[in-house]
């Protein structure tokens, strides 16, 4: 409020102190309620057994009512070494039981650019995380690309790190590298996250034992409605690699010999241990209303506490269990009466399961009898899943508000005696129970062994209003991408058998969701269909390998666009009519040319293009032909921009190089339809010199010339040179050639007369045919130029349409077994050479690879013996030819090492060698390796940089530093560079 205004200086001053007030009131207000802002689920991940691999197989799993518990698996420890019923036998296990994930050894590294060599040495918790992460941006419709640099928070609950144990069990302290640290450090569990994606907001792991993932959901609100992140990714991660916790539970009688968690039940001795991951995706609720995201649930309040001073360290604490669901009802301003369900800790302890429900009891208690409170725990599914047990929970309870129904609670017989069931208004669901429509509320309780309590209350997603379907384009596009051709044929799999799954999926809001929520790599894959039976129908040809009329290309870098203007017209009317009726860009762009157009012609464009045939207007004179071309053209133009699709250059002949022109910024749209009505008047030269040039803001290639033009393009004298010269039309096309234009985009009309537009092996494409549906023409060229790399802003392709985020498969991890101990990727020894050549003397040498002292005992001869001197070229070999195929090395230098001089060592000669040492480093074949492919694609870092430095300068006798493998990234510059600077040194050293 300014009150210096003359307008509020003639009010009274008693008016103005309310109007402050109000004004501070209003302040006030907006800061109290950014404090208890409500906080969306707009995306969920999860890895939990029993095959639950994704939230639908997890709920799946839930409400069927699965038990996921199996015995151990032999891949994890032997289970008869360790199991005895007897929890008191010292070093033994008192259950054969477990939840437990399938192939927790197999990670995809080069998805995220890491090393398999830095795999092996990370925990397969932080590679958990980084999938089901990635899994839950994308259910969120959250491309990660998109969040770079961004204030995204990252909160992991982890507090056991099994991995380090079986690192130590190996016995063997020198496969532990530089990785083995950072790669077992929970810290970096969640800094890993932030690290790889980018992001910049805070980022913790959180240790409270089993109460660790909901803390974390409560600090990531937190910090959401603080305004310290304006997205925010909560969850927790836990695995059971080793006996050693499990003995330690069974000597304090928490597990349950059974197996099972028998929560509630007269049975209930303790719990089952069970592993998984589970990650959410959290917005504040105005902000995910406004990005019109797909809100699965929403988070009303939390709280966390601890129990201070209790009985016991580890036992819970009734009074702060009430507190902190106390304080969770009043954040989210709830009432305890309104909640109809608790997901509860439910250990099934005897100490504790009796505690958590007489806090319920205590502050859920007032209720009428015929509404009793609802109680249940996912731990009779899946087991207790420590430090992502509280994730899991409140993941189950925001499906099962999405759904309406309540999943069976398992293992319910016989009612816990020591519970006083007839005081108690709650309920056990024995089996799957509705959940009725409307304000529907629950809650998810969580505590730990640490004494950390926290209950979040949950409230099902606002009801969308119905969405009216606004004029809809009769194709639509979908678009898949990968990493690799496997995984692109395994994603269209997953989007095939999902639609046959959920044949009313809306079309459109499958494909805008597929094309604007996921990120867009090399492998691509893009199909035009009108229905969802159509689409379905090619991906399912598409995987068997079949023709299936779909578009599919690698795309390396952004291909160089240029635009065609032409001066081909169609002698049909309505031309662009679908377009003009369903996309607004064109209609705006249309419409604005027919405005600037109304005072030269008799009859507006619009009548004329989209009027029935039998009218006889003068579409075929030129006064309107040609500015009904320009207008088609310059509308063609500004929708492919609409999408993203710009070009860096342009081309046009006859009416053509005046759209050309005027996109190029050459003139304005005014005093291009002006130059273009006058082209064929003696007024021409008039009016061209009236006109206000500029220089083109993009390369225009000349029709008459052939060549880029600049000032000469800015002057009357061009365009009057223009109308009176042939087109030199396969000229410019050559221009545009040797430019490096990869695909030239026909802004224009073409039909079944129309010349191909270039014998080149470039990619020509046209926006309309004559043979073709005008969006099945345009999709079309569309879902080319995806493929070849252009960016499309998806966004913008469907902002003037309602659509709607939905749930579709994620990516299609490609793993492999990276575990430490194998010896498949630790660092590669060369004993193999000298065991098959009968030499353990020639290690030595293969060790150090030190070319200036190999030649000095060469030139000494005092060490080597005739046999070893015979193995040399074998040596040289082994540096060279033998670990890259593709570096071709002279026979002359392979034949003998006594003939080498360094002084004729060569890039070559580097390259081949640094192609060996980086495959050790990363520990992948030395086939894998591209010599031109930029280092960081193999996940090198700064750590590998420092042992390929030192081990260069070792080889080389040169001051390598790992700065060098920045700025030349890769290893064929490196060499190239490499072999310079030893040319340059003191090479002396190295003649014989």
């Amino acid at each position: 409020m300014n009150l210096n205004s003359e307008a509020e200086k003639s009010v009274s001053p008693i008016k103005r102190a309310l109007l402050a007030l109000d004004d501070m009131q209003a302040k006030l207000d907006a800061i109290e309620y950014a404090k208890k802002e409500p906080i969306a689920i707009i995306g969920m991940g999860c890895r939990f057994p029993g095959g639950a691999d994704n939230p639908e197989a997890f709920w799946q799993l839930l409400r069927d009512g699965v038990d996921a518990i199996t015995e151990v698996p032999p891949e994890r420890w032997d289970i008869e070494k360790y199991y005895d019923p007897d929890p008191d036998t010292p070093g033994k296990i008192c259950t054969r039981k477990g939840g437990f994930l399938a192939q927790v050894d197999a990670f995809n590294p080069e998805f995220f650019g890491i090393s398999a060599r830095e795999a092996v040495s990370m925990d397969p918790q932080q590679r958990l995380l980084l999938e089901v992460s990635w899994e839950a941006l994308e259910n969120a419709s959250q491309p990660p690309e998109n969040l770079y640099n961004s204030s995204t928070g990252v909160f992991i609950g982890i507090y056991l790190n099994d991995y380090s144990k079986v690192m130590s069990a190996v016995g063997d302290p020198t496969q532990i590298d530089a990785f083995s640290a950072i790669g077992n450090s929970l810290a970096v569990a969640a800094g890993r996250l932030s690290y790889t994606l980018g992001l910049k907001g805070p980022t913790m792991a959180i240790d409270t034992s089993c109460s660790s993932s909901l803390v974390t959901v409560h600090l990531a609100c937190q910090s959401l409605r603080l305004g310290e992140s304006h997205l925010a990714l909560a969850g927790g991660v836990g695995l059971n690699l080793m006996p050693d916790t499990s003995i330690a539970l069974s000597k304090s009688r928490m597990l349950n010999p059974n197996g099972r968690c028998q929560t509630f039940d007269a049975a209930a001795n303790g719990f089952v241990k069970g592993e998984g991951c589970g990650v959410i995706v959290l917005k504040r609720l105005s902000d995910a209303l406004a990005d019109k995201d797909n809100i699965l649930a929403v988070i009303r309040g939390s709280a966390i506490n601890h129990n201070g001073r209790s009985s016991s360290l580890i036992a819970p604490n009734g009074p702060s269990q009430q507190a902190v669901i106390r304080q969770a009802l009043e954040n989210g301003g709830v009432e305890p009466n309104q909640l109809d369900y608790v997901e509860v800790q439910g250990t099934g302890t005897s100490v504790g399961e009796p505690i958590e429900l007489a806090a319920l009891g205590t502050v859920f208690g007032n209720r009428p009898q015929d509404q009793p409170l609802v109680i249940g725990s996912v731990k009779t599914n899946i087991g207790h899943l420590e430090p992502a047990s509280g994730v899991a929970s409140l993941i189950k309870v925001a499906l099962a508000l999405q759904h309406g129904e309540i999943p069976p609670h398992l293992h319910f017989q016989q009612p816990n005696p020591y519970v006083n069931w007839d005081e108690l208004p709650v309920k056990v669901p024995t089996k799957l129970i509705p959940w009725p429509a409307g304000k529907r509320l629950a809650g998810v309780n969580a505590f730990g062994f640490s004494g950390t309590n926290a209950f979040v209350v949950l409230e099902a997603a606002p009801v969308s209003e119905p969405i009216t379907k606004s004029i809809e384009r009769p194709m639509h596009l979908l678009t898949l991408s990968a990493k690799t051709d496997e995984a692109l044929v395994q994603l269209a799999e997953r989007y095939e058998k999902h639609l046959t799954a959920n044949p009313d999926l809306d079309l459109g809001d499958i494909c805008f969701t597929a094309n604007s929520g996921r990120s867009h790599f090399q492998h691509r894959l893009s199909v035009v269909a009108s229905s969802s039976a159509e689409l379905c129908e090619k991906l399912a040809t598409f995987c068997t390998g079949r023709e299936a009329g779909v578009f599919q290309a690698k795309a390396t870098v952004p291909p160089k666009i240029a635009f065609l203007f032409t001066d081909r017209g169609s002698q049909s009317f309505k031309i662009g009519h679908q377009l003009y009726q369903t996309q607004p860009e064109f209609r705006q762009a249309f419409d604005r040319c027919n405005e600037i157009l109304h005072p030269y012609l008799e009859q507006s464009l619009l009548e004329i293009l989209y009027s029935e045939p039998e009218t006889n207007l003068p579409f075929n004179e030129i006064a309107y032909y040609q500015p009904a071309l320009f207008t088609l053209q310059y509308a063609l133009f500004q929708l492919w921009k609409s999408w993203g699709i710009e070009p860096t250059a342009v081309m046009g002949y006859g009416v053509g190089e005046y759209v050309a022109a005027c996109v190029a910024g050459v003139f304005s749209l005014e005093d291009g339809l002006k130059l273009l009505m006058e082209s064929v008047s003696r007024e021409f030269e008039r009016i061209a010199k009236q006109v206000i040039y500029s220089q083109p803001r993009i390369a225009l290639v000349s029709s008459v010339t052939g060549e880029l033009i600049t000032t000469q393009v800015a002057t009357p004298e061009y365009w009057c040179y223009l109308v009176r010269q042939p087109v030199s039309f396969a000229t410019s096309m050559d221009t545009l050639a040797q430019q490096g234009y990869e695909i030239l985009v026909e802004v224009g009309f073409a039909d079944k007369r129309s010349q191909p537009l270039s014998k080149t092996e470039k990619v020509c494409l046209t926006s309309l045919h004559s043979e073709k549906d005008e969006w099945q023409q345009l999709l079309e060229s569309l879902a080319t130029l995806y493929v070849r790399g252009a960016k499309v802003n998806w966004l913008n392709f469907d902002r003037h349409y309602l659509r709607q985020r939905i749930q579709l498969p994620t990516y299609p991890w490609q793993r492999k077994r990276y575990w430490f101990g194998d010896g498949n990727y630790t660092n590669r020894k060369v004993e193999s050479f000298s065991q098959n050549n009968g030499q353990s003397s020639m290690v030595k040498f293969l060790g150090q690879l030190n070319i200036k002292q190999l030649i000095e005992q060469l030139e000494i001869k005092k060490e080597l013996s005739q046999e070893e001197l015979n193995l040399l070229p074998g040596l040289f070999e082994l540096l060279t030819k033998q670990y890259q195929p593709q570096t071709e090395v002279s026979q002359s230098k392979a034949a003998s090492m006594q003939q080498i001089n360094p002084k004729l060592l060569t890039a070559t000669d580097i390259q081949a060698w640094l192609v060996v040492q980086i495959a050790k480093e990363l520990g992948v074949k030395p086939e894998e390796i591209n010599v031109r492919v930029p280092f960081d694609s193999y996940g090198l870092d700064s750590v590998l940089a420092i042992g390929i430095a030192s081990a260069g300068k070792q080889f080389l006798g040169l001051d390598v530093s790992p700065l060098l493998l920045v700025h030349y990234p890769t290893i064929e510059s490196l060499s190239q560079h490499l072999a310079k600077q030893l040319e340059a040194s003191e090479s002396e050293m190295f003649e014989l």
